[in-house]
């Protein structure tokens, strides 16, 4: 009898493992059951858009019932970013997420905002900052753009108050000694046309953001602010071997809600990481002086604290807190 009901137990748990087997690779295989919608942040035809088109355009095969981007602008990142972590945690909607994520909080801009709102799913490329101006511009280095600053009004544009290109730009004043007058627009697009049209000085977007204005010679880059030069561009100085020590960028990566089901999590992760390996994906990013910067969902994880605590002290120290 002791023999019969031990077995009986065994072939219980044996019969449980299968069933909570079999049900979580169901909840990962009916993923997805219906529309994704991937959520930029940014207007149209910035890097962040431009990026998030070519992963979903790569991983479109596996979405039979259809995935598109949504851009969602405004709060330098914030309102798109907030739309997507309050979306329902089912996988219906992804959220491109960007540096601003761990930034617009400490700037007061971020209306709530919190990087713990998301569960990373993966970041796929890093930039930093190009300090840019027009091919006419007067002044051809860094040095001569600075020295410029401190004795006019220097309108340097941004993707959004707060938002990484306004650090970045901010870094630099702070790093030489002088102050600019930080023009937001609503992504790195708005803000290159603008140049383009003359009613800024400068921008400090990333490179491939500007690479074609730059190739078609309507702009130039005098300095990226990276910690060393970057491949696309050996011939262009980065700030910090001119003698000023900034070095700031961003990165770029998919999040979900917080309450997501982790199957669901894994399956949005296997589609996605097989994209950003794709041929066509590579050689978008690669045709665009774009990056590509792959980190798995643990190590997103970490750099998301990580960067959040570093950017809480930049910005305390630049005095940006908004009151």
């Amino acid at each position: 009898m002791k023999k019969l009901l031990v077995l009986l137990v065994l072939l219980s748990l044996v019969l449980g493992s299968a069933f909570a087997q079999g049900s979580a690779e169901t909840a990962t295989v009916s993923y997805p059951t219906g529309p994704v919608s991937v959520i930029v942040p940014y207007s149209a035809g910035g890097g962040t858009d431009l990026v998030a088109r070519a992963l979903v355009d790569a991983a479109k095969g596996s979405f039979p019932k259809n995935i598109s981007v949504e851009n969602r602008t405004g709060g330098g990142g914030a309102v798109g970013m907030s739309y997507g972590a309050n979306a329902k945690p089912d996988g219906s909607v992804i959220t491109m997420i960007t540096v601003e994520l761990v930034t617009l909080p400490h700037t007061g801009t971020g209306a709530g905002l919190y990087y713990d709102q998301f569960k990373p799913i993966m970041m796929v490329n890093s930039a930093y900052s190009a300090v840019t101006v027009q091919a006419n511009s007067p002044y051809n280095t860094l040095k001569e753009f600075l020295d410029a600053a401190k004795t006019k009004t220097m309108r340097v544009g941004n993707s959004g108050v707060g938002a990484i290109w306004h650090l970045a730009a901010a870094g630099l004043g702070k790093a030489a000694g002088v102050t600019f007058n930080h023009i937001p627009f609503e992504g790195a697009a708005p803000a290159i046309t603008s140049l383009l049209g003359g009613h800024i000085d400068a921008v400090t977007v990333s490179y491939a953001e500007v690479a074609s204005q730059v190739a078609a010679g309507n702009l130039k880059v005098l300095a990226v602010l990276a910690p060393e030069r970057i491949s696309a561009t050996p011939n262009i100085p980065t700030a910090k071997e001119l003698g000023y020590d900034v070095a700031i960028g961003t990165w770029r990566g998919l999040g979900v809600p917080k309450d997501t089901p982790q199957p669901i999590v894994d399956k949005i992760t296997s589609i996605f990481t097989e994209a950003a390996k794709s041929e066509a994906f590579v050689k978008f990013m690669n045709g665009s002086n774009n990056i590509i910067d792959v980190l798995d969902s643990a190590a997103y994880g970490k750099k998301l604290a990580t960067d959040n605590e570093m950017f809480k002290t930049l910005i305390s120290e630049l005095g940006l807190k908004q009151q």
